[in-house]
């Protein structure tokens, strides 16, 4: 399946339906009095987060969605039916934003969310309505009210435990490859992966979701490459894999750059907690291992940890390291939610 994480549609709510104008006329009845039925109400446009789906390629063969307008009132005091609604069903994790693409609409993190993004016309009244002890055989009714109609973008952003950044050719895919079942495209040239990858990975009878991202090089900020546009999908991390290449000519050099377009990226990505590792240890003499380790310790400031994700040797360490970091923030999320719960607000 085509990985699609952004698509722009059109979307209309049903109009409302018209009122009637009718008067009971029956044999022996002398006066009737007025008996049309308000309209029904227009048909609501819906987003819901559903199960089950993990890209938005739906949305690339069908951009126009309309709902039903509502029945009209009819005579006997009958009122219009409701117009049927439109569901958009999305996967966890879309975001929905006005036209301009940058007012936030809803953010559907569950599944079972639903938010109405256009609500439909109201029915108009029928004659009924408008009878009064002045006005005993009123001859108007109200048309339904129009729908609403806009262009909206659905953007989607994968919900990950962890995220793994990196330069091309840090060998990201090859450590997905390595500890899940995602079957990554691997290949000795820059930008092989060209869309996130997500991989369930388990350690020590745990598990968690790690996802992959295309790679940056120095100037993604401004387009560069494949830009930023996949960073989307790490603003949800809990943390950070940065791995970088041991072969590359300056471990540190290359830790720099990325750190540089992670800042350049809007939303705080390099506040959050990241876990340094130095990869392909395999392919260095003890002389150059040494040498990269030095150099991305004084850049990251942290000790690097060392793995191979070709002989799997360290990987283990790494994962255990991320699910740690992974656990303390998922505790810490818990406990706001609870304090939430009970009413304390810092």
């Amino acid at each position: 399946m085509k990985f699609l994480d952004q698509a722009k549609i059109y979307i209309r709510s049903g109009d409302g339906g018209a009122g009637c104008v009718s008067f009971r006329r029956e044999k022996f009845i002398e006066f009737g009095g007025p008996n049309g039925g308000d309209g029904g109400r227009g048909g609501d446009v819906v987003a819901e987060c559903v199960d089950g789906l993990n890209t938005l390629i739906d949305y690339r063969y069908q951009q126009h969605f309309k709902a039903k307008t509502g029945t009209h009132g009819m005579g006997k005091n009958r009122a219009g039916g409701r117009g049927a609604d439109v569901v958009l069903r999305v996967p966890v994790g879309t975001q929905i934003f006005d036209e301009d693409n940058e007012t936030l609409l809803a953010d559907l993190t569950a599944v079972g969310q639903r938010v109405v993004i256009a609500k439909g016309g109201n029915g108009g009244f029928g004659n009924a309505h408008f009878k009064s002890s002045t006005n005993q055989a009123p001859r108007r009714a109200n048309p339904g009210q129009p729908g609403e109609e806009r262009t909206i973008w659905l953007r989607l952003k994968l919900i990950a435990d962890a995220g793994l950044v990196g330069l091309p050719n840090a060998g990201k895919s090859t450590f997905l490859a390595a500890v899940s079942a995602a079957k990554p495209k691997i290949a000795d040239y820059p930008f092989t992966t060209l869309h996130p990858q997500l991989g369930v990975v388990s350690i020590d009878g745990r598990e968690f979701v790690l996802a992959d991202i295309p790679g940056l090089i120095e100037g993604a900020s401004e387009g560069a490459g494949l830009g930023t546009r996949f960073l989307g999908h790490v603003e949800r991390c809990r943390v950070l894999l940065h791995l970088v290449d041991g072969t590359c000519e300056h471990a540190g050099k290359a830790y720099k750059t990325v750190r540089g377009e992670l800042s350049a990226y809007e939303h705080d990505l390099d506040q959050k907690p990241e876990i340094v590792a130095l990869n392909k240890i395999d392919a260095l003499s003890p002389e150059d291992l040494k040498q990269q380790v030095a150099r991305l310790k004084r850049a990251a400031k942290t000790t690097p940890l060392l793995l191979s994700g070709a002989t799997g040797k360290g990987v283990p360490e790494v994962l255990r390291a991320v699910l740690a970091v992974v656990d303390g923030e998922r505790a810490a999320e818990t406990g706001d939610q609870e304090a939430e719960a009970a009413g304390w607000r810092p």
